[in-house]
């Protein structure tokens, strides 16, 4: 009876651990979403933020071909040990594209509101193309993680990122010959 009542006590612990955690991670996703809304939309930090990834190192890291290269000449420790930093290298980059993904999206949904036809439609590609960016690097990041983890997998590169990283780039930059007339009126410079 003792043993029946100290397993039911322990199985009510870990429920509100569970629950705990459950509140602690709901109020993350509060503090996130009230936190980005009231953040400032800075199209030149966020354009800034975009030219800054090298694109090539990025391209290399992930690269299958190149992993074959390593794979082929290295031992399999020094292979797995040279894997495990690269895929640690293109995770950092990984995330940092998402970051600019994220502040890219807050300025295209910004543009989007403009009066102009050609700046609301640039604004439009640029949300569109900057959320796909994100998912991109989420799913990106999911398997880097996994590569860290398991340095034997064999990887497929990662182009879908890299293609998507550039049409985003690409829209930005449209997006950017129209900044001055969206920075005046839908990002006033703070007094």
């Amino acid at each position: 009876m003792e043993q029946g009542a100290s397993t039911i006590s322990q199985a009510l612990i870990a429920a509100w651990i569970l629950v705990g955690v459950a509140f602690f991670a709901l109020g993350i996703l509060v503090y996130v979403a009230i936190r980005s809304r009231t953040r400032r939309v800075d199209l030149e930090t966020a354009v800034q933020a975009f030219r800054s990834l090298d694109i090539e190192a990025f391209r290399n890291l992930v690269d299958s071909a190149e992993e074959a290269f390593l794979r082929n000449n290295l031992s399999p420790k020094k292979f797995r040990e040279i894997k495990r930093q690269r895929a640690w290298a293109a995770l950092i980059y990984a995330r940092e594209a998402g970051r600019a993904a994220t502040a890219l999206a807050q300025v295209g949904q910004a543009a989007q509101r403009s009066s102009d036809p050609k700046i609301a439609a640039s604004g439009a590609q640029v949300a569109e193309n900057a959320f796909r960016l994100r998912l991109q690097t989420i799913g990106a990041s999911l398997r880097l993680l996994t590569e860290i983890l398991l340095p034997d997998l064999r990887s497929r590169s990662l182009p879908p990122l890299v293609d998507q990283y550039e049409r985003t780039a690409e829209t930005l930059f449209r997006l950017g010959r129209f900044s001055s007339s969206l920075t005046s009126n839908y990002f006033p410079s703070e007094k």
